[in-house]
């Protein structure tokens, strides 16, 4: 039987179950059911899942690779869950500026994007945006949203910020900005808010520094979950505590757990960089961007 055959017979039994009411636990022992790619892209850093708009949104660098860069070329795609472009630079509307767009966040209308030095909040209905600077951060990374406060990473500057509320598109006056932490050797990648209510977070530094997961509880220090395995880009966490994140020393979307360690996915990517995930009927559908290939790996996982 070759392996296509079985893909696609796998597939179509997860559906079966997921039509029955029987949608498969989203947990570490999940494989890839099958892949599809989105192309046409240009340098894709991170993808944001709508679940319900049932699309994804992928920011692009658009130019060259070079993420400091302020070339004003930057932009936002939509793209359906099959990997066709729906509409390519969705945003910036007409008056607004990106740069090196990066980290995804989605929660209802709203969407949060990280560009170098500050973080946008967009409306995706109206495409109304705010630009929010962050002072004194070095590369603003990754979004996400805990409660009423949006946290941000900053990467190189090893630090993690707090902008409340975390809706301020609308607002008069700015948000209160607080660092969180600094000089943790953490170099903060992906962060994604854990079930029981602490902040995860994965590790990006030099290929000769790896770094570790860690968990930071509300008004505790970053603790590492695991050893240094690698430069860790995005992160989510599963129905059963484990977790998907990328890594770009092995080129890997790996899951880890505290028992099993980190198991492959996929691989052979170039620069596996900040993805998402979204439960669906067959079981989870992760979309990861490889920002080196100028393109977004979309995977079925499921038993």
């Amino acid at each position: 039987m070759s392996r296509t055959f079985w893909m696609g017979a796998a597939l179509v039994a997860l559906l079966a179950l997921g039509q029955m009411g029987l949608s498969p636990r989203v947990s570490a022992d999940m494989m890839v059911a099958s892949e599809t790619k989105a192309t046409g892209l240009k340098f894709p850093e991170s993808v944001g899942c709508d679940p319900v708009g049932k699309v994804l949104y992928v920011s692009e660098f658009g130019s060259e690779l070079k993420p400091t860069q302020m070339d004003g070329k930057g932009r936002i795609s939509k793209v359906s869950l099959d990997g066709k472009i729906i509409e390519q630079g969705f945003l910036p509307a007409e008056g607004q500026v990106l740069n090196k767009p990066k980290g995804i966040w989605i929660k209802g209308d709203r969407l949060w994007v990280t560009d170098i030095d500050s973080v946008w909040a967009f409306d995706l209905k109206t495409k109304k945006g705010r630009k929010l600077a962050l002072p004194g951060i070095k590369f603003a990374n990754d979004p996400t949203i805990m409660g009423d406060a949006l946290y941000v990473s900053d990467n190189r500057g090893d630090q993690l910020y707090r902008v409340e509320p975390a809706d301020f598109l609308e607002m008069s006056g700015d948000p209160k900005i607080t660092v969180v932490f600094s000089g943790k050797s953490v170099n903060p990648n992906g962060v994604y808010p854990a079930k029981d209510g602490s902040l995860l977070m994965v590790g990006f530094a030099s290929k000769e520094e790896p770094r570790a997961i860690f968990a930071m509880a509300p008004g505790g220090e970053p603790k590492a979950l695991s050893k240094n395995i690698g430069r860790l880009d995005g992160i989510y966490e599963m129905e059963d505590g484990s977790l998907l994140s990328t890594d770009w020393n092995s080129g890997s979307l790996f899951s880890w757990s505290a028992k099993g360690g980190m198991k492959p996915l996929a691989t052979g990517f170039k620069g596996p960089a900040d993805l998402c995930a979204m439960p669906n009927a067959g079981g989870l559908l992760v979309a990861v961007p490889d920002l080196v290939a100028s393109e977004v790996r979309i995977f079925q996982l499921g038993k």
